[in-house]
Parts: C-alpha cells; sequence; structure tokens
C-alpha cells in the first residue's frame, strides 16, 4: 500500500485515527477549552501569514537542516509532550521515542505519560527531552529529575502554562476520568474500536505510572484531580532558578507569550522559550501563538520553539519564517498512531518533509534561513 496515495495530509490521519480511537479518547486528544476560539485563532492566524512565491531558481533540493543546541537535526520539527500518550495509542511513549530516535528528531515526555522514563530508556535516541510539571516537594523534584538524565534525557521542559487545572469541556462530557475507569458507557465504545482495544489489554490501562509512584498516604486520592495535579505546584521564578541550578542539560521554558517574560527568563539563565498556547488547552482568550512569536523573537537572542496549531509542512515554514528556531508537534504525532500504528511516526515525518520542500520551491528557498525574505510583508 503507498501511504501517500491513502494518506497524503496530516487531515487523512486525522479522520483515519478518529475511526479506530475510543470516542473519549479521541475528546481527550483533539479537545480544547471553552468554546475553543483560541484553538481555531491558531488556525486562522496561521493562515494570514503569506509568502510571495518567486520564480526562475532552476533545479535545487532544498535543505531541511538545523542546529539546536549544539547538535544538528536533519528536520527542524520534533515531538511535543502529550499527557498520558500511551491512553490515546497503545505504548504510545515507546513507539513515539523509538522512532525519533531513528529518525534523529526530539522526543518530549511528559511527567504525566502513562509511562517512566526508565520504561523508555532503550529506546530513547540521542535527543530525549523531559517536560516536567513542576513537583510541590523539593525531594520528589530532585528525584525525578536524577531519573530523568539516567534514563538518557539531555533537555529539560517546564511547562509553566498550566498555575491550574483548565476545564476542558468537551473532555468532561466524554466521561473521562483520572486515572481512567471504564464505565459501561465508555466500554460500548471500546468495543467499537477493536485494535485500540487488543492493543490496551497487551499493555495494560494507562495510568500515570511516574506520578503514581510519588503517591502517598498523605496524599488525599478522593479529589476529582489527577495525582498529576495533587503532587505538583504553580511555578514562579525562584522555581526556575532552582532548576537552572538543579539540571545540568538545556532547560527550555513553555508556554511564553509575553516578550518581557521571554527577556527576564534569558537573564535567568534558561537555554530556549518556548512560544505555545498549549493548543488551546488551557485558556480561551490567549492570542495565537503566530501572533505572539515574532515579539517574543524580537525580546530574545535565545533560540525560539514554537507549537500550537501546525497542520502541515507549510505551517512549520510560516513559523520559522516569523522567528522559530525549531518547531514542535503534539496532536500529529496522536493522529499517525491512531491511524497507522507503529509505521504512522514515519509517515507523517515524510508528509511534513515533503510539503515543505514542496513549498520551498515554490519560494526559491534553498535553506530555512531564506524564510523570513519569502514573507509577504518582508
Amino acid at each position: 500500500m503507498d501511504l501517500h496515495q491513502r494518506y497524503p495530509a496530516i487531515s487523512d490521519l486525522k479522520a483515519r485515527a478518529r475511526a479506530r480511537i475510543p470516542h473519549f479518547v479521541w475528546e481527550y486528544l483533539d479537545s480544547a477549552t471553552g468554546t475553543e476560539a483560541t484553538l481555531k485563532r491558531n488556525r486562522a492566524k496561521l493562515d494570514e501569514v503569506l509568502f510571495r512565491p518567486s520564480i526562475l531558481h532552476g533545479e535545487f533540493t532544498p535543505d531541511l537542516s538545523t542546529r539546536l543546541f549544539g547538535h544538528d537535526f536533519p528536520l527542524p520539527f520534533g515531538i511535543s509532550p502529550v499527557g498520558m500518550s500511551g491512553l490515546v495509542w497503545p505504548d504510545a511513549e515507546r513507539l513515539l521515542a523509538s522512532a525519533a530516535g531513528t529518525l534523529g528528531l526530539p522526543y518530549s515526555m511528559s511527567t504525566v505519560a502513562s509511562q517512566t522514563p526508565e520504561f523508555v530508556a532503550p529506546v530513547l535516541g540521542d535527543h530525549g527531552w523531559f517536560q516536567m510539571y513542576p513537583p510541590r516537594d523539593p525531594e520528589i523534584r530532585a528525584d525525578m529529575l536524577k531519573r530523568a538524565k539516567e534514563a538518557g534525557f539531555s533537555a529539560l521542559i517546564l511547562t509553566v502554562d498550566v498555575p491550574v487545572a483548565s476545564r476542558r469541556e468537551r473532555q468532561t462530557r466524554s466521561g473521562l476520568t483520572q486515572p481512567p475507569k471504564l464505565t459501561p458507557r465508555l466500554m460500548a465504545q471500546v468495543a467499537m474500536r477493536p485494535a485500540w482495544a487488543l492493543g490496551t489489554l497487551r499493555t495494560g490501562m494507562p495510568r500515570m505510572r511516574l506520578m503514581d509512584g510519588y503517591a502517598d498516604t498523605k496524599v488525599s486520592l478522593s479529589s476529582t484531580a489527577h495525582i498529576g495535579y495533587l503532587l505538583r505546584t504553580s511555578p514562579d521564578w525562584d522555581y526556575v532558578k532552582a532548576l537552572r541550578d538543579a539540571w545540568e542539560g538545556p532547560l527550555i521554558v513553555k508556554g511564553v507569550l509575553r516578550p518581557d517574560d521571554a527577556a527576564r527568563l534569558q537573564d535567568e539563565g534558561v537555554d530556549a522559550i518556548w512560544v505555545s498556547n498549549h493548543a488551546g488547552r488551557q485558556f480561551d482568550a490567549a492570542p495565537a501563538t503566530i501572533e505572539a512569536l515574532p515579539q517574543v523573537r524580537a525580546a530574545t537572542t535565545l533560540p525560539v520553539i514554537f507549537d500550537s496549531g501546525i497542520e502541515g509542512g507549510l505551517d512549520i515554514l510560516r513559523a520559522l519564517a516569523l522567528g522559530a528556531d525549531f518547531v514542535m508537534l503534539g496532536r500529529a504525532w496522536h493522529y499517525a498512531l491512531g491511524a497507522l500504528g507503529a509505521e504512522g511516526p514515519a509517515h507523517l515525518t515524510d508528509i511534513l518533509a515533503k510539503d515543505m520542500a514542496a513549498n520551498m520551491g515554490q519560494l526559491g528557498a534553498k535553506a530555512l534561513s531564506d524564510l523570513p525574505g519569502c514573507l509577504l510583508q518582508a
């Protein structure tokens, strides 16, 4: 089967994944918060970023490679952290980590993944990034950092745009709880998705194994919040300083939308700024990340990473043209797993690379560094 004939775009993978994933899981993956205005704004504002096609450049093969944290990458994108990744598709964390290692891309693992750092360590490539939702207890924080480092994760991501739990009304209506409980309503949905059901039967019902390991009798599990919220805190500037002192390696702060925050983070010694609105999952009156990107870029000389709303290679080019050094995707990798299982990540990578190359050919852009000059307003 020619995957490019059947699934030439992320939208095709998305449609196939929806048909193979139980409805309550789909709502977890695909939903945002509120009326989902921020999610829609991400898309609308990306569409407003236009380029000027250029002609008569002859034949050339665009160079899609880039450099970040002293490493050369064949492509300027990677895998964002997604909580409970293994709920979306069985064994997702290990499948994505393995694919990223093979493809030479960064793989980011969430604190609230359904597996532990040690579990993915055997297949983790050279570019494992560990995303931290900040634990309140300094001993837990120290142990978590030690485990991530010993498992082979080289960069640390501090997510700062989740100070409190968001409502995510669509997800709530679906009946999903944490930890997931298979009620008769949800069991009926599972029965309609045999591939997901059989895979989950083999791997076990997903739960937040890393965070669960730190639960003790002092934590009230009667709360409606999941264990991740019960153990973590809302970080402040002192927390950033503590992490900078504790972590040897690149420190990335994710969830930045304001230029003044980016400038101060640079002063505090972080290594990269990650512009993100959490794909619309946290706050429904946030600007689109592509709107915030140019001002953040102007406020710092650090590498700028970008996410939220990316639906193809052209969107990656838009972000790079407006100042991003690297682009991360979350949902798309899980659409790929849901659609094609273990084959999905490599096919998604091929989709994105081919789309980038085709559009760069239209622009006459031979390297990623040529993209800013191709913008319509440049």
